[in-house]
C-alpha cells in the first residue's frame, strides 16, 4: 500500500487553521474556567447573611466570594442612625481594594445604588462588571427614594404595598420591617426555615443612604458592563422598568420572589456565573 501525503500547499493552509482552532478552544476553556472575585452586597434591612447559600455555591465553582455586611447591618455594629451612603460605599471600596485583580460587584435591591457609587470610585480597571439582582439601577443624581418614586408608584387599588411594612423610628432616621408582613412581600416562595432565619436577622435600616443621590459619570460607571436579573414574582414592586433605566448588556428574568438567594440559590448562582462565561 502506498502512503499518501498532503501536497505542500495544503499543509501550508491547514496547519495555521488547526492552530487557530486549538487556540480558540484554549481561549474558550480559559473564559469558562477563569476564577473571578465576587463581592456580594445586600439590600435594605439585610446583611451578608442573605448570601449564605449562594456564596458557597459560587466558591464551589472556583470563584473567590466575599459577602459584605454594610455599616450597621449583620455583624457590623455601627449606629444605624448615623450611617450614610458614603459609609456604605467606603465599606465596599475598602473590601474591593484589598482584593488582588479586578472584581465583580453584585447588588441586591437597594444594594444596586451602593455598587453603582462604589464602582464609580473604584474605576474601570478594578470593576469588571456590575450585576443588579432585582436592584435599583441609578443614573447620575438618582437615589433609592427618587428611583422608587419613578418606577415603584403607590398602588392605585388601595391594596397594601411593601412600604406599608416600614416602621420608622420617631426621628425618621431609621426604619425596621414589620415581621408580620415581610414574608408576604419578600419571601413568599421561601421555606419556613429561611423565613424564620431572615426575620430573626433583619436589622434597622438607615434612611440617609436611601435619600442620597449618586454622583456617577459616563466615563466610569457608564463604561462598566452591567447585567440585570429581574425577579418576576416579587411582590415588593415590579422592577422590569427599573431594569431599563440604564443601558445593560443582558437582562434575564427569574420566576422567583425578591429573595432568590433563599428560594432558588442554585439557579441564581448559575445565572451569575453565566455572565462570566457567556457575555
Amino acid at each position: 500500500m502506498k502512503t499518501k501525503f498532503l501536497p505542500v500547499w495544503a499543509t501550508g493552509v491547514l496547519l495555521p487553521l488547526l492552530l487557530l482552532i486549538a487556540c480558540k478552544d484554549d481561549l474558550e476553556n480559559t473564559k469558562t474556567n477563569s476564577p473571578k472575585t465576587y463581592l456580594l452586597v445586600h439590600g435594605a434591612n439585610h446583611g451578608a447573611w442573605a448570601w449564605k447559600k449562594v456564596a458557597p455555591l459560587l466558591q464551589a465553582q472556583g470563584h473567590r466570594v466575599l459577602a459584605i455586611d454594610l455599616p450597621s447591618h449583620g455583624n457590623d455594629k455601627a449606629p444605624p442612625e448615623k450611617v450614610t451612603l458614603a459609609d456604605y460605599v467606603r465599606k465596599v471600596v475598602d473590601v474591593a481594594q484589598a482584593q488582588p485583580g479586578p472584581i465583580i460587584l453584585v447588588g441586591h435591591s437597594a444594594g444596586g445604588v451602593t455598587i453603582a457609587q462604589a464602582a464609580e470610585q473604584l474605576g474601570t480597571s478594578k470593576v469588571e462588571k456590575l450585576i443588579f439582582l432585582d436592584a435599583f439601577l441609578p443614573k447620575n443624581g438618582e437615589s433609592v427614594f427618587s428611583l422608587a418614586a419613578k418606577f415603584l408608584p403607590p398602588s392605585g387599588t388601595g391594596e397594601p404595598t411593601f412600604a406599608d411594612s416600614f416602621i420608622f423610628d420617631p426621628t425618621g432616621a431609621t426604619f425596621t420591617l414589620d415581621t408580620a408582613k415581610v414574608a408576604h412581600f419578600l419571601y413568599h416562595d421561601c421555606s419556613a426555615i429561611d423565613i424564620a432565619f431572615a426575620k430573626a436577622n433583619l436589622s434597622k435600616q438607615p434612611v440617609a443612604p436611601f435619600a442620597t443621590p449618586v454622583q456617577v459619570s459616563d466615563a466610569v460607571y457608564g463604561a462598566i458592563p452591567k447585567y440585570y436579573l429581574i425577579c418576576s414574582e416579587a411582590r415588593n414592586g415590579n422592577m422590569s422598568q427599573m431594569a431599563t433605566n440604564v443601558s445593560v448588556k443582558k437582562t434575564v428574568t427569574m420566576k422567583t420572589s425578591h429573595s432568590p438567594f433563599f428560594s432558588q440559590p442554585e439557579v441564581l448562582t448559575d445565572l451569575i456565573n453565566s455572565f462570566n462565561i457567556n457575555y
